[in-house]
């Protein structure tokens, strides 16, 4: 399968994707956020649990958002600026799944709580890896009181 082609992302209207103090780039509120605000849905192409086991990432960087059906969409394929998004140990977004009125499952960003204008904006990756893996491979730079010290959704 060939590699994926990374594609540059469509901005949206309530945020702002520049550089971030935590790692690369971020995305920040462009305007007061209410609690409950959807920032967009994080797009890309997407590809089957198959298909996703056949590619090889070369790449350290990806933008790739596992779903509970066994699909992964590329953000950095047709994505837009959700996919800039950094991990938070305490986050003040959440990516919630729902059905799109295709049918197909879909991630929508939205706040947990109330955001500034310029504030960060975060989700808790929650990443999942083999046994093999260590904690420490998945190191975390969000700086919270709580920090897991790791991306790792469980440790």
């Amino acid at each position: 399968m060939p590699q994926p082609r990374f594609t540059p992302c469509v901005s949206l209207p309530a945020v702002e994707v520049r550089n971030s103090e935590i790692h690369g780039l971020g995305v920040f509120a462009a305007k007061t956020l209410p609690k409950g605000s959807t920032l967009g849905f994080y797009d890309g192409r997407r590809y089957t649990a198959r298909q996703i086991a056949r590619i090889t990432w070369d790449e350290k960087l990806t933008y790739l958002f596992g779903l509970s059906d066994g699909t992964t969409i590329d953000g950095g394929n047709g994505g837009n600026a959700t996919r800039h998004l950094n991990h938070a140990c305490a986050p003040n977004c959440e990516a919630q799944e729902e059905t799109g009125e295709d049918g197909k499952l879909r991630v929508r960003i939205a706040t947990l709580k109330r955001v500034r204008p310029g504030e960060e904006l975060f989700i808790d990756y929650a990443l999942t890896a083999d046994e093999s893996a260590s904690p420490a491979d998945y190191a975390c730079r969000c700086g919270a009181r709580k920090c897991r010290g790791t991306m790792l959704g469980a440790v």
